[in-house]
């Protein structure tokens, strides 16, 4: 208690490059772009492969990937072959983290409807577009929701892999005060990565309250 209160009563880590406030816009830059590639990759696909039920082997590949990803090396592998300098190396690896569960979640979402919900709008005379855009989708959103969430925790925090290839972020506080042993600046930065994934799920429970019905809900709970 008393490193962080060392830490956080320190006024000079409130300003400056090496303040809180910027390490944390750094932090969110990282995860923020992250996340948004891969909503852009994954998304799409998983609606189109919950569909249409081609390609669901990826989806298994896909989860399988995730749970066998080592972050770090992958980080390391880049590094080595694009170098320093630029962002790419760390956003590559934080995509690839990130694209398993949302992809998984937007395809169990999907494939999880009701089949008599999808007969009933191809006997209203709605094509495939109608049918996944305003009858599948409004369904799965709180799984494809749940995968968002799960897929933005996890980077948020891993993300503080970017001080290894000398970039910022909240990284900065655990990679340089282990190193220099300063030990409040390095539990500092845990409690803020920390805070800031439970603030990320917050929003994440927030935005579902708002776009998905209570009907949408209670029919399909998150698993």
């Amino acid at each position: 208690m008393n490193w962080l209160i060392d830490f956080f009563g320190d006024a000079a880590n409130w300003s400056g490059p090496d303040g809180i406030p910027l390490r944390v816009l750094e932090h969110l830059v990282f995860a923020g772009l992250s996340l948004l590639l891969a909503v852009v990759l994954a998304v799409p696909l998983g609606l189109w492969i919950g569909h249409t039920g081609k390609g669901a082997v990826l989806v298994v590949l896909s989860a399988n990937a995730a749970r066998a990803l080592p972050t770090l090396g992958l980080l390391v592998l880049v590094v080595l072959l694009m170098g320093v300098g630029t962002i790419a190396p760390v956003l590559i690896p934080l995509v690839a983290l990130a694209v398993p569960p949302i992809l998984v979640n937007t395809y169990e979402g999907i494939r999880g409807v009701d089949p008599e919900l999808r007969d009933a709008a191809y006997g209203m005379g709605l094509r495939g577009r109608q049918v996944l855009g305003g009858v599948l989708v409004p369904v799965a959103l709180p799984l494809i929701l749940l995968g968002m969430r799960t897929a933005a925790i996890q980077v948020v925090a891993t993300a503080t892999v970017a001080a290894y290839v000398g970039l910022g972020g909240l990284g900065r506080y655990i990679i340089d005060g282990l190193a220099t042993k300063d030990y409040p600046r390095a539990i500092g930065g845990a409690v803020l990565v920390a805070a800031l994934a439970l603030a990320v799920q917050g929003l994440f429970a927030l935005v579902q309250r708002i776009s998905v019905s209570p009907g949408v809900s209670g029919r399909q709970r998150i698993r």
